[in-house]
């Protein structure tokens, strides 16, 4: 948790809090999707992605977060969507609760080389259309839905 949310949690407690973030749909070769299995708790499967920061660009918190997380570097593309339905609202087991708006970037990669960070990711792979998508979050469903879907070019997503 960042300085900032940790902040916000000691005014509001476990109260829900709308928490902006970014994600990035990177792709292979053959076209399939990069989805990382967090060690946060659930060990639920997602795209790579976290928490924009006070003072960042959605875009800037995508690079940064994929930087960390996985060790690539990543130029944003195309917005796929914006995800912030109350469905995908978030309880975690301390009783902290969030509602996410997430800014899903197509995004190619400029660099780097795939070495997860070991501390936040236990596995990652690449998933096509015809693959069947791990345990996942409905907001990652929606996300996996919508990418396998989208074409440079297309408007966004609003979910």
């Amino acid at each position: 948790m960042s300085d900032y949310f940790a902040r916000l949690r000691e005014c509001v407690g476990h109260d829900l809090l709308l928490s902006p973030a970014a994600a990035a749909c990177i792709r292979d070769d053959a076209g399939r999707i990069l989805l990382l299995r967090r060690s946060d708790g659930d060990n639920l499967w997602s795209f790579p992605g976290g928490g924009i920061e006070p003072g960042e660009r959605a875009a800037e918190a995508a690079v940064r977060e994929v930087r960390e997380e996985i060790g690539l570097e990543i130029e944003p593309a195309a917005l796929i969507g914006i995800y912030s339905d109350s469905e995908y609202a978030i309880a975690y087991p301390n009783g902290d609760q969030v509602q996410p708006v997430i800014n899903f970037f197509e995004c190619r990669v400029v660099g780097g080389e795939l070495r997860p960070d070991m501390d936040e990711i236990l596995g990652y792979r690449y998933f096509g259309p015809a693959d069947e998508l791990p345990p996942m979050h409905p907001c990652c469903v929606a996300k996996a839905r919508d990418a396998f879907t989208f074409h440079l070019g297309d408007a966004a997503f609003f979910r």
